[in-house]
């Protein structure tokens, strides 16, 4: 039985890549629980999380990515090193350090590269994905097929942090109260500098960022531009960016995101993000919530996934 320490939250948007403001830096514990088992784990009915969230280890299988970030799950995943040159992992208690080998890769040069390009000692890595990807328990909507990693906006500290530090200490929130723009006592050129790292490595697709993160990069790049289009403004991303890869060479059963749009995305289209009714939405009825993903809704391989041994 898997032991996790998860608490069940809701997202604070309805979106397939927003993460839960609050749960991204919900604390873990050291001592985590143990699941219950499921009443009927083979009812078609029971929530495809329910099940990926109460397995303990990779499928050993061929390491390959099925389906898409929102909709699928990994076989073959690897985990992340728990603590490294450049790079310590955070929340240890959720076991999402799981990737495809590629985001395993991709992050440890990742980390090296960052220290290169600022006074940061290295990095701090959220969630990537559970051991056999496919939906979570709690705060994302992504994250499913091993290409999805969360990296915090506070540089890791140049000692080995504790289990205890790794479960409680927070992120640095760098958006202002009133959400138009960077605090400028948080945000530094060191944040831009990494998330430009992330964003000129060719095996990156896309790094979504908050909308207030991606105006002041607007704001201050300078020279070459051709990277900030992938940097896209999405709800919540206040204390962490994500770091989204296209799917692995030759992968078939991965299904890539549409290619981003054209230009550097520091247009109009970028203004929405801060208007009133974004901002300030007027309170209304509370909409359906939707119902969950079940294994019948993903591809007909996560079956395999989840119940090889």
């Amino acid at each position: 039985m898997r032991r996790l320490a998860l608490k069940l939250t809701s997202l604070c948007a309805p979106f397939a890549l927003a993460i839960s403001c609050a749960a991204a830096q919900e604390r873990g514990t050291v001592d985590a629980r143990v699941l219950p088992p499921l009443a009927a784990p083979q009812s078609p009915s029971t929530p495809a999380k329910e099940l990926f969230g109460r397995v303990d280890g990779p499928a050993p299988l061929a390491s390959r990515t099925i389906g898409f970030y929102s909709r699928g799950c990994l076989a073959g995943g690897k985990a992340l090193p728990l603590t490294g040159d450049s790079w310590q992992v955070m929340r240890l208690s959720r076991d999402r350090y799981w990737g495809h080998p590629a985001m395993i890769a991709f992050l440890q040069s990742f980390a090296r590269k960052a220290r290169q390009v600022s006074s940061w000692p290295g990095i701090l890595v959220g969630d990537i994905s559970q051991p056999r990807g496919g939906p979570m328990l709690t705060g994302h909507a992504s994250h499913q097929i091993g290409l999805d990693a969360d990296i915090w906006l506070r540089p890791m500290p140049s000692r080995e942090l504790s289990r205890s530090e790794r479960e409680e200490m927070s992120s640095t929130m760098v958006v202002r109260a009133d959400r138009l723009d960077v605090d400028p006592t948080r945000w530094t050129p060191d944040h831009m500098a990494v998330i430009k790292a992330a964003a000129e490595d060719p095996r990156v697709q896309r790094v979504f960022v908050n909308a207030a993160i991606k105006k002041a990069i607007c704001r201050d790049a300078r020279g070459d531009r051709s990277w900030l289009g992938k940097v896209r403004p999405i709800f919540g991303h206040d204390y962490h960016f994500h770091i989204r890869l296209a799917c692995p060479a030759g992968e078939d059963a991965c299904r890539d995101q549409e290619p981003t749009p054209p230009g550097d995305g520091c247009d109009a289209s970028l203004d929405w993000w801060f208007s009133d009714a974004v901002l300030h939405p007027r309170p209304g009825p509370p909409g359906k919530p939707k119902p969950p993903l079940t294994m019948a809704q993903l591809p007909a391989e996560c079956r395999l996934v989840l119940r090889t041994p």
